[in-house]
């Protein structure tokens, strides 16, 4: 990419002077964090995925006990546990969150090269949209056991 001509001087709109280096230098910034959010994903995914199997197995080694010693504490560990596995829905939250960060900071490096570079033959008189349009995906601030939102 080439860097863009300077604004023309009727514009009245304000300008503010940027090596192109330095531009060069936040976009990669913006990428780089873009790109350990993409990581952060999938270690949570995985942490989750293992979480959710020892649950799974806690539960049914306590459903084996059962029938032999069904009493009110076994009945609580049972819930206790069902209510466990459902609060694994805050992964949900969390990813949903992790990739409208990455869209927003995706947009954000893409709109400052369009900003600050000229288009390559390929890329003139696309309009693209690079901001999420939806500010936040996940209405929900907290998780109280029991009262888990489904969305």
């Amino acid at each position: 990419m080439e860097p863009r001509p300077a604004p023309s001087e009727d514009s009245d709109e304000p300008t503010v002077p940027v090596r192109l280096s330095a531009v060069a230098d936040l976009q990669d910034s913006l990428l780089v964090a873009m790109n350990d959010l993409k990581r952060l994903e999938g270690l949570l995914d995985h942490a989750t995925g293992n979480l959710l199997d020892r649950f799974n197995r806690a539960i049914a080694a306590v459903d084996a006990l059962a029938p032999e010693h069904d009493t009110p504490e076994m009945q609580d560990l049972r819930q206790t546990l069902h209510q466990a596995v459902l609060e694994l829905q805050f992964h949900d939250m969390a990813t949903q969150l992790l990739v409208h960060t990455g869209k927003v900071l995706r947009g954000c490096a893409y709109m400052l090269a369009e900003q600050v570079m000229e288009p390559e033959e390929d890329e003139v008189g696309m309009v693209v949209t690079h901001l999420p349009q939806n500010p936040n995906p996940v209405t929900q601030s907290e998780m109280d056991a029991g009262s888990i939102e489904l969305f």
